[in-house]
């Protein structure tokens, strides 16, 4: 299964931090935080992965070059523009190939077992299209995006959590976009569960959305106090 990190978001939250570096090149206990994904990704078994970029990516590109230096092998998707999430992967389809492929948002901070993650499936017998990783609830999105209900993922139900930018996708889900225009993932993932071929799992362990100077400031010093910095 290929890889897929998202790194084209502008970071506006994070300025001026980002101003000058792009934000998944911003370091939390000594390395970027793309470059926690890389090793935990290699660590889990994927050796191929696409990173989009937009905003100062020939940054990210000097940065990571070919991933050999990781042990992975990366290919990018360059934007002129941010095309927000589904844009961005429509744009990179002919990257990732015709499997489901796993998809990580740049811009998180997670100890998820994408081992396991790789090792599972969508359910071709119910037609899946997708798999989301949720966590509990985050003090900036108390209200949650979707409901997880005996392992399938609905728009709407009694206990909401949020979407940890963590997914396991079909092509198919994104093929009748066109290609190079922005669009959002939210509405295609609610259709999805509108009929039914949206799965999930609760992920219990470390997780944080990086989105602030202060969250990243906080991840900083947890990280180098725990001696987990490099």
């Amino acid at each position: 299964m290929k890889a897929m990190i998202l790194a084209a978001g502008r970071g506006e939250r994070m300025r001026p931090l980002t101003d000058n570096c792009p934000k998944p090149l911003l370091e939390a206990g000594g390395k970027p935080l793309i470059v926690w994904h890389l090793e935990r990704l290699r660590a889990a078994g994927f050796e191929e992965l696409v990173i989009n970029h937009a905003h100062l990516g020939w940054m990210i590109e000097e940065a990571l070059g070919d991933g050999s230096g990781f042990g992975v092998s990366i290919r990018y998707s360059a934007e002129a523009q941010p095309l927000e999430t589904a844009g961005g992967i429509r744009k990179a389809l002919p990257l990732l190939g015709g499997a489901p492929f796993l998809v990580v948002n740049g811009d998180i901070f997670c100890d998820a077992d994408f081992s396991s993650l790789r090792d599972t499936p969508l359910d071709r017998t119910r037609g899946d299209l997708a798999h989301l990783l949720l966590v509990a609830n985050p003090e900036h999105n108390l209200e949650g995006d979707f409901a997880l209900v005996d392992g399938r993922v609905k728009a709407e139900g009694p206990q909401k959590l949020t979407f940890s930018g963590i997914g396991i996708y079909d092509p198919a889900l994104f093929e009748a976009l066109p290609s190079g225009q922005a669009a959002k993932l939210a509405p295609l993932l609610r259709e999805a569960m509108a009929k039914d071929r949206v799965s999930g799992a609760l992920h219990q362990g470390q997780w944080l959305d990086i989105g602030t100077p202060q969250r990243l400031a906080a991840l900083d010093k947890a990280l180098r106090s725990t001696g987990s910095g490099g």
